[in-house]
């Protein structure tokens, strides 16, 4: 069992009532990994780890969330990676500098690895759909507005079908005073 791998991903989740919003719309605009990817923003990308690794990456992860105050996000607005990439997402438009520091001290030590892409914090909307439904969810959302303060990011496991789970929460640092 030594030789066992996990595919694994650390993300803000987005809270409900936006959370499910947004998954309706990805749902809405045909996206073929709609019900296998829960709202988030990235902070470390699908890695693929051994299991072995596990007790120290949680370890690495706790400590990345008692280095981090929680901090204020807030969603406005759709965004497009085209033409490089063919999605379309919610814009963080406040909470970006929490988000990069908190990205660079996750991927770090023992999830140190190299990005296909800089560091950008989103909201994925769309992906892989035909250009008409991209420029669709792109003015859908154009509208759109959420804030909520990020007190935790979870570790989650792409598990045997297909689903990304939460396998483990962590809290951010408390704030004092």
């Amino acid at each position: 069992m030594g030789g066992s791998s996990l595919l694994i991903g650390v993300a803000l989740a987005i809270p409900d009532p936006w959370g499910s919003e947004i998954e309706g719309w990805r749902e809405s605009f045909g996206d073929p990994q709609a019900s296998s990817i829960p709202a988030h923003i990235t902070l470390l990308p699908p890695t693929r780890i051994s299991e072995a690794d596990l007790p120290a990456i949680r370890e690495h992860l706790t400590h990345a969330a008692a280095a981090t105050m929680p901090f204020d996000v807030q969603l406005r607005g759709a965004g497009t990676f085209r033409p490089v990439s063919p999605v379309v997402f919610v814009s963080v438009s406040q909470g970006i500098s929490g988000c990069e520091q908190l990205e660079a001290r996750i991927r770090s030590d023992v999830l140190e690895r190299d990005l296909d892409y800089p560091y950008h914090p989103h909201v994925t909307v769309a992906h892989d759909v035909p250009e008409a439904v991209l420029d669709q969810a792109f003015e859908s959302l154009s509208g759109f507005t959420a804030s909520f303060t990020a007190t935790e990011f979870a570790l989650y496991v792409h598990d045997d079908s297909g689903v990304w789970q939460v396998f483990e929460r962590f809290p951010l640092a408390e704030s004092h005073g």
